[in-house]
């Protein structure tokens, strides 16, 4: 996680840049991230299926090395003048098609990591979010140093070699059996009858279950759960907004302000340290704080103030102070989501339950840079930021008068939903696993 997740972040300031250097245009920019996005969130949907019949493990590690083809692709074809910008399109895509399930693999096997380990979910979580930061916080300093002394071209050559690494980690470095494909429900649940279910046959023994009833399975099971839709609702706001900022804003705040590239790898590397420390604290603390003040604490620490301090002009020491506090706040986010999370979905489901929850909270990041760029090609930079700032505020504010949150402090410590769940899949050590679904990325 760690590999791919730094290799994202470095790639995350040179595309962007790579592509504004080169055309000039917000707009492209965000046709750009909206090219990486819209198969990212597409494919990551209807994957889920997979990952549980073939095993988190091997699509990690394919997906990755496809991935690590296409990144390489882009430097050495515009060194070759062979890289129209259709080309460029046609090769994001291609990454973010293989990401999606790639993530979704990863994140799937964290819970797999707790139980080989001994350890408990939630400081799992906890540690999880954690690697995420660190990886946060050394990518945009890595990415913005490099766009910065040798051209955003070098960052997506790291993006390349860090693919084709982490696909190498997972394929040969795991323990041995990890990553293995899901146990059926039917095999989980002794008491399951043949008669009403098609995997078994007449003969008492499991068949596979087609693609489109394990979806069904996901779906109907998302579809039953008022408090992950609303998390997913709220998140999905969240994502458009974070994604028009990282992929749009803070790009042409950069450039208009002559702070330049470093000036985005400053930012986001400030933020992502103190979220070490918040996630860090997280995993320490997280099974004796009140969940849902905690987590609506953190987005508004995390969230409207640093639209607003962009679109004010402050000086630079302020913008890193409002983005590192911010980034103290966003490090409690992702742990507390990800015990909810596996505290209510069981096992054997995960991969499609997580894949669609994941896609439905991430569906608006292919538009967030297309509206973003329109935005400022409209009304300018500074009227985008405080729109989208102001956004930002109302969703996670309002969001938390849904009386869906109380459950988030009542499932601590595997009591309620979560015992129910763990006992109808025959998940040994239950009661809250987790691991991020991505939902604060932007943060």
């Amino acid at each position: 996680m760690a590999v791919s997740v730094t290799g994202t972040r470095v790639s995350a300031i040179a595309l962007p840049w790579f592509v504004l250097a080169t055309t000039g245009s917000a707009t492209m920019t965000g046709l750009v991230a909206f090219a990486e996005m819209a198969p990212y969130v597409a494919v990551k949907a209807l994957t889920g299926p997979l990952v549980d019949r073939l095993g988190p493990r091997v699509v990690s590690w394919t997906t990755d090395a496809v991935s690590a083809v296409a990144a390489g692709l882009v430097p050495l074809l515009h060194a070759q003048g062979l890289l129209p910008f259709w080309v460029l399109l046609v090769m994001v895509a291609v990454i973010g098609a293989m990401r999606g399930p790639g993530d979704l693999a990863k994140s799937v096997m964290v819970p797999e990591a707790a139980d080989h380990a001994r350890v408990p979910m939630e400081r799992a979580t906890g540690l999880s979010g954690v690697t995420e930061r660190l990886a946060s916080t050394i990518g945009p300093a890595v990415g913005g140093g490099l766009v910065a002394l040798m051209g955003p071209l070098a960052g997506l050559a790291i993006n390349a070699v860090t693919f084709a690494l982490g696909s190498l980690i997972i394929a040969v470095a795991l323990p041995r059996g990890m990553g293995r494909p899901a146990v059926p429900a039917t095999a989980a649940d002794p008491a399951a009858d043949p008669a009403l279910d098609p995997a078994v046959d007449a003969s008492g023994e499991e068949q596979p279950a087609g693609y489109w009833r394990m979806f069904r399975e996901g779906f109907t099971f998302l579809r039953s759960e008022p408090l992950l839709l609303t998390v997913i609702v709220m998140i999905g706001i969240t994502n458009l907004i974070d994604a028009g900022f990282i992929t749009v804003l803070v790009p042409v705040w950069a450039r208009e302000s002559g702070n330049g590239p470093a000036a985005i790898g400053l930012l986001a590397a400030s933020m992502g340290a103190t979220a070490v420390v918040g996630s860090l604290i997280a995993a320490a603390v997280a099974s004796r704080l009140p969940r849902r003040t905690v987590f609506f604490t953190g987005f508004l620490l995390c969230g409207a103030p640093r639209f607003l301090v962009l679109a004010l002009g402050a000086p630079m020491w302020l913008v890193i102070t409002v983005f590192a506090i911010g980034g103290f706040g966003s490090g409690f986010l992702n742990p507390i989501l990800g015990a909810v999370l596996f505290e209510r979905v069981p096992r054997h489901l995960l991969g499609r339950v997580h894949a669609l929850g994941d896609s439905l909270a991430w569906a608006g990041i292919p538009l967030g840079g297309l509206v973003a760029g329109a935005a400022v090609a409209t009304v300018g930079l500074i009227p985008s930021l405080i729109a989208a700032g102001a956004l930002y505020f109302a969703t996670t504010t309002l969001a938390g008068l849904r009386p869906e949150w109380r459950e988030m402090d009542r499932l601590r410590g595997g009591s309620g939903r979560a015992d129910s769940v763990a006992g109808a899949s025959g998940v040994v050590g239950a009661g809250g696993a987790a691991v991020e679904p991505e939902p604060a990325r932007s943060a």
